[in-house]
C-alpha cells in the first residue's frame, strides 16, 4: 500500500489552518485545476465527525467520483477522510496540525490501493504515486497562500 507523506508550513494559527482545511468551500476553491466541486452531502461549510460529501473532479482527463466520510475528528490537531466510493480499491487521508513558532505545520498522509491487482501496482509506481503527491503538493499551496493572504 503506497504511502505519501507532504509537510506544508502555514503561517497562521493552528485552528484557523485546521479550519481552513476541512472547508469544503476552500476545497474547492484551492483544487479548481481539476474542475473540483461537491455533487451530494455535505456541500458547503466545515466538515466534522461522521460528514460525508461526494467530490466530481477531472484527472487524467476522466471525470471521477470521491465520495469520503470524515472518520477520525480531534479539533484542532487531527481529521482523517476515507473513501467509500472512488477509482481506488481503498483511500484513507490523514490531516495533522502542530503548531509552532506562531504558525502551523500541516502534514497530510495519504495511503491508498489502486484496484486491478498487479496491474494496479505497477500504474502506482509508474505514475500514480506522483500524481497524487503533486496535487496535494499544489493543493496546500494553494491553502498556504490563502491562508496567509487572509491571516489577520
Amino acid at each position: 500500500m503506497p504511502q505519501i507523506v507532504v509537510e506544508t508550513w502555514i503561517n497562521v494559527p493552528l485552528e484557523r489552518c485546521f479550519d481552513l482545511a476541512r472547508d469544503v468551500d476552500v476545497h474547492c476553491k484551492t483544487t479548481q485545476w481539476t474542475k473540483e466541486r461537491v455533487v451530494a452531502g455535505v456541500s458547503s461549510g466545515l466538515l466534522g465527525m461522521g460528514d460525508t460529501l461526494t467530490f466530481e473532479a477531472v484527472h487524467f482527463g476522466v471525470r471521477q467520483r470521491l465520495t469520503a466520510r470524515i472518520t477520525e475528528f480531534h479539533r484542532p490537531t487531527l481529521f482523517v477522510d476515507e473513501a467509500e466510493k472512488s477509482a481506488f480499491a481503498s483511500l484513507r487521508h490523514i490531516h495533522t496540525f502542530t503548531s509552532a513558532n506562531g504558525g502551523t505545520l500541516m502534514r497530510d498522509i495519504i495511503e491508498f490501493t489502486s484496484p486491478m491487482g498487479v496491474i494496479g501496482m505497477i500504474a502506482d509506481r509508474l505514475f500514480l504515486i506522483i500524481y497524487m503527491r503533486r496535487f496535494l503538493e499544489k493543493r496546500n499551496a494553494a491553502l498556504k497562500s490563502l491562508a496567509e493572504a487572509t491571516a489577520g
